[in-house]
């Protein structure tokens, strides 16, 4: 049950006060990027851009297909985009003739897609993610409007943001906890000197947590300093450990270039933010980053049967490691997934067991701040895929529209290429 929690929580938040496109942390994973960091709202109406309103109380079933990437993964999978989202679709064909996709929507509406944490979790623990997300969305937008007004700076839809995915496909009943607990928070917010704080989160620490100068070279935030981390515990990268055969890590870094090809491996050690590799009566030593970001991408393309091994989101999930050799094999042993600032998600989950309240859980990562009521937007532009080849869209029920024409129940599909494709959604 504790690893299909953990599965659930996919993204940490980004750093606050820096440059305005993010990295992502290392959870996101090797998939392509499918939704781009904020830049402008959506401009419809051009011819390379058309706009789908939904049946009223509808939604729409979005399919995507990505250009064909080559891999020599072992059974490699093409990416692709499967999604339910309510609100206003913008299909915008880019410069290169992919498209893109923008959905505006009622800004509690995509507080209910926000796909952080399960359902199942505690209530309380719930509501701190909603205080949380729904402060993030609207310290890192920069909004300052009045109540209703249309939140123009857009958001992004994956880790360099926060991670949205629209109405679950299939739909659980679980997730009406979910919705009850964006409900019952409905306005509010954690607020420091006036303004919406910046409320990073993450998955697990390694017993404390950090402050964002620390992790993200941002001017200190009083209310993102390091605590200590009691009730973690729950989570399957509480404390972790993977065994490595040495002809394994031989494999994935010879694929990554930083091993020789005839070479075998014989022993490793950590030491500091190094770790030195032996073999064949010779040593190279790495970078802990370069030696971890080599094992999680190439573990799971040459043998994804075997990696990353359950519960464990990645192979070696953080920076929080020592490493050393037994028998035939490099340990990696470590604690914690995620960049460590801010709200800890399975901290939340325990203290909400222990009877902590949302506001108790808040005010204990964030530096005391507790919930605030302030004006929130009406609508919002959530920008939650980029780079597509075609689309194809099926609105949930009649009244849909395009561009101000009805449409059909039927598949609508749009193509990039030299110049905007439409065609379908004809079936009363």
């Amino acid at each position: 049950m504790a690893a299909l929690l953990f599965l659930a929580i996919v993204a940490c938040t980004s750093d606050p006060g820096a440059d305005p496109e993010p990295t992502s942390p290392a959870q996101s994973g090797t998939a392509p990027t499918t939704s781009p960091a904020a830049t402008d709202a959506p401009s419809p109406g051009s011819s390379n851009s058309v706009r789908i309103e939904p049946p009223v109380d509808g939604s729409f079933l979005v399919r995507g297909s990505y250009p064909r990437v080559e891999s020599g993964c072992k059974d490699a999978e093409q990416p692709r985009l499967k999604a339910r989202y309510p609100g206003t679709l913008t299909a915008e064909r880019a410069a290169d003739g992919t498209l893109a996709v923008t959905v505006t929507l009622p800004f509690e509406r995509y507080l209910e897609g926000i796909a952080e944490v399960p359902p199942s979790w505690p209530q309380e623990a719930l509501e701190a993610q909603a205080i949380a997300a729904r402060s993030y969305a609207l310290a890192t937008t920069g909004w300052d409007g009045a109540e209703g007004e249309t939140l123009d700076t857009p958001i992004c839809a994956t880790t360099a943001c926060q991670v949205y995915r629209g109405i679950p496909v299939p739909r659980t009943s679980e997730i009406r906890r979910w919705y009850r607990a964006v409900q019952r928070t409905t306005g509010k917010v954690l607020l420091f000197r006036g303004r919406p704080a910046e409320t990073v989160y993450f998955s697990t620490s390694n017993g404390h947590t950090y402050g964002n100068d620390e992790v993200f070279g941002s001017a200190p935030l009083p209310y993102l300093r390091p605590i200590v981390e009691r009730h973690d515990g729950f989570s399957p990268t509480s404390r972790w450990r993977v065994g490595l055969p040495f002809r394994h890590v031989a494999r994935f870094l010879r694929a990554a270039d930083q091993w020789p090809r005839d070479r075998r491996i014989s022993g490793a050690r950590s030491d500091g933010s190094t770790v030195e590799i032996t073999g064949g009566g010779r040593s190279r030593t790495l970078d802990l980053s370069v030696f971890r970001d080599a094992v999680n991408a190439w573990a799971p393309c040459l043998l994804p049967s075997q990696y990353p091994p359950a519960p464990l989101p990645l192979t070696i999930p953080s920076r929080w490691l020592t490493i050393s050799a037994k028998g035939s094999e490099v340990v990696v042993t470590g604690r914690g997934w995620g960049h460590g600032v801010g709200m800890v998600q399975w901290g939340a989950y325990g203290k909400a067991r222990r009877g902590f309240s949302a506001s108790q859980i808040l005010a204990a990562y964030y530096g005391g701040l507790r919930p605030r009521t302030y004006p929130e937007p009406g609508l919002i532009h959530v920008q939650v895929a980029s780079g597509l080849t075609k689309l194809r869209i099926r609105p949930s029920a009649a009244g849909a529209s395009m561009d101000g024409g009805e449409l059909g129940t039927g598949v609508l599909m749009i193509s990039g290429g030299d110049e905007l494709s439409v065609s379908g959604a004809t079936e009363p």
